[in-house]
């Protein structure tokens, strides 16, 4: 065994030992990549890289989308733009076999796609959502199981953070891949609801036993507590479409919306939207320290001539890209049930890009393959960070193994999702093309 395989088998284990043992991955990520590149390089460049790259993605346009659109996420919610989302859906939903779950699935699509995170979605819609559902006598595990993966669409659903970080590492238009996702985030969308409607319709019980009585709520305030999200995504997407915005000057637009709307609702006070600010600020100081620790992971990689080692082992292999996305989903799920998705992202792209580059496989749609897997991973048993959420939400009232084995179908439908999307790129590629 070669020294430098060697020095690459220590720092990953390290690594992997460090987030074991609860270390934030960004401290473990730029602890481990500062001590690679010493080892490989020398103690200066290891000095020069630590103090040179921060600088450099504060600086760098397209990731200053990021604080915009938590901000847009922040002020939408202190700002009770989501208040009476879930009934409106509940509302437009009624007749459907799983009305409740249906809207479930509906409320936490459109409230994820404006917070931008999976575990603040499932924790909101946790206590909105299931309490309505388990009042209605649905069954826990669906109740429960509805929420949690539900909570992972928002990043599909644009805007999505976990885009505008993927089109920074891969350098490919963050714009196109808010348009990509669009439709592989609705397909998710309606796989989910023809799942429930399907198991309710073949087992009444699963939904208390009867339809729920038809919500005679007046169509104008069911439209006033409904509008405002999609109204936010449209001008997000409608301004980056049109090329009236860049991705950054979009996410402002979507902050200054928030703002503007919860005005014209007569729900803006100060108190929040300070609120909003510091929360947006804490999420971003987080975010960027992951970031800052995977940019050192990368440069690491390139020093140590890891990427090369892969690809040269994936170019022996039979199989090319069909085995590289096998085993990419593979290590996602596994890592998934223990590594939140910023961090398993920017964890693992330094390694994967460059395969899927010399394969020449298309960037944009190996993006959206890659976020939909890192959100399964999020539901994955034992350990999928929402599914303990949801109890730690409930404060434990409902047993894991009955949400676990809620959620299970939920991954099967995300399995059904993501080998439709591998079969079919134009899904995915359609839009962005359009656009062109």
């Amino acid at each position: 065994m070669s020294e430098q395989l060697i020095s690459i088998i220590c720092a990953f284990s390290a690594l992997l030992a460090l987030i074991a043992i609860r270390v934030p991955i960004g401290l473990a990520l730029i602890s481990v990549s500062f001590f690679g590149i010493a080892y490989e390089a020398s103690l200066r460049a290891a000095i020069g890289s630590i103090a040179r790259l921060p600088y450099e993605l504060a600086t760098n346009w397209s990731f200053s989308a990021v604080p915009m659109f938590l901000l847009m996420g922040f002020v939408a919610a202190e700002t009770g733009l989501t208040k009476g989302l879930f009934n409106a859906c509940r509302s437009l939903l009624s007749k459907l076999p799983g009305a409740l779950a249906c809207a479930s699935v509906l409320a936490s699509a459109l409230f994820a796609a404006a917070s931008g995170s999976s575990v603040a979605t499932a924790a909101a819609m946790s206590r909105i959502a299931i309490p309505e559902m388990l009042r209605a006598k649905y069954d826990e595990g669906l109740a429960c199981g509805t929420v949690a993966a539900s909570g992972t669409l928002g990043s599909l659903i644009p805007p999505s953070i976990l885009m505008i970080l993927y089109g920074v590492y891969a350098e490919v238009s963050i714009g196109g891949l808010f348009l990509a996702g669009a439709l592989p985030g609705l397909l998710s969308v309606a796989i989910y609801m023809a799942m429930i409607m399907m198991r309710c319709k073949a087992n009444p019980m699963l939904a208390g036993g009867t339809l729920p009585p038809e919500d005679k709520q007046p169509i104008g305030p069911m439209l006033v507590s409904l509008l405002p999200l999609p109204v936010l995504i449209g001008i997000v997407m409608g301004s980056i479409s049109f090329g009236i915005a860049t991705p950054t000057e979009a996410g402002a637009l979507g902050a200054l919306g928030a703002v503007v709307i919860a005005m014209v609702n007569g729900t803006f006070h100060w108190a929040p939207f300070w609120r909003a600010v510091k929360q947006t600020a804490l999420s971003f100081t987080a975010i960027f320290i992951i970031v800052v620790g995977g940019a050192l992971l990368t440069r690491y990689v390139a020093i140590a001539g890891i990427s090369n080692m892969l690809r040269d082992l994936f170019a022996d292999g039979a199989g090319g890209p069909l085995v590289l996305i096998l085993s990419v989903s593979v290590l996602y799920i596994v890592l998934g049930m223990f590594i939140d998705s910023i961090g398993l992202l920017l964890l693992t792209a330094p390694l994967i890009l460059p395969i899927a580059i010399s394969m020449d496989i298309d960037l944009i749609w190996f993006g959206i393959i890659l976020i939909k897997l890192l959100e399964i991973g999020l539901i994955t048993p034992p350990v999928g960070l929402n599914i303990f959420v949801i109890h730690s939400s409930l404060s434990g009232r409902i047993a894991l193994p009955k949400i676990l084995r809620g959620v299970t179908w939920f991954i099967a439908m995300d399995v059904l999702t993501l080998a439709i999307l591998i079969a079919f790129p134009a899904i995915t590629l359609w839009l962005p093309t359009l656009m062109k």
